[in-house]
This record gives C-alpha cells, sequence and structure tokens, in this order.
C-alpha cells in the first residue's frame, strides 16, 4: 500500500505542474522530441529536459533515442493507475450525491 502510494505522489507532483500537464497531453496524442516539446515554451531547453525528467521518474513519459534526438512518448499505464485512484473517490462522492438527491426529493 505504502510503496503504491508513494508511486501515486509521483504522479500527482509531476502533474501539479502546468507546464508538464502541457506535455502530457501534447504527447499524449504523438511522440515528440525533445527539441519540438521545447518550441512553444519561454523558457530553456533545460528547464524544459528537467520538466521531462520529472515526468519520466513518476512513470507518465518514456525517452528513447532515434538518431541524434530523444523521442518522448506516452505511458498509457501509468495515467490508467491515476484515473482508478480518483474513480474510487468519483464512486463514493457519486454515491454520497445519489443520497442527498433522494433525501432531497423525499421531504
Amino acid at each position: 500500500m505504502v510503496e503504491s502510494n508513494l508511486a501515486l505522489d509521483k504522479i500527482f507532483a509531476a502533474l501539479a505542474d502546468v507546464t508538464r500537464r502541457d506535455i502530457v497531453k501534447r504527447v499524449s496524442t504523438a511522440e515528440h522530441t525533445i527539441g519540438e516539446l521545447a518550441q512553444p515554451y519561454a523558457m530553456s531547453f533545460a528547464a524544459i529536459a528537467k520538466h521531462i525528467s520529472v515526468l519520466e521518474k513518476a512513470g507518465l513519459i518514456t525517452k528513447r533515442r532515434s538518431g541524434k534526438e530523444k523521442v518522448i512518448q506516452i505511458q498509457p499505464k501509468t495515467l490508467k493507475v491515476a484515473a482508478a485512484y480518483l474513480g474510487e473517490y468519483e464512486k463514493i462522492w457519486s454515491a454520497r450525491f445519489d443520497a442527498l438527491e433522494k433525501l432531497l426529493e423525499d421531504r
């Protein structure tokens, strides 16, 4: 359980940053090189590389070499872990809202 929590901590910490969320969004539709990922941001290549490193350590993306470039791709399995965790809370809150709605209808 603790090991699972540590993985979730890394995932959610990585996703807490708007730039990293945008990178995840972009690589979820297609692979990109680090240079391609860096283009729309007003920050150094080194800063983007640090963001990519955080995402990689969280298991959200992987890096592979293609010639001289490093290509970034999404790791959907890790996103599924986060989604499953949040899904449990969705079930709890849906049940609570359903109970509240029933209570209000019965009045």
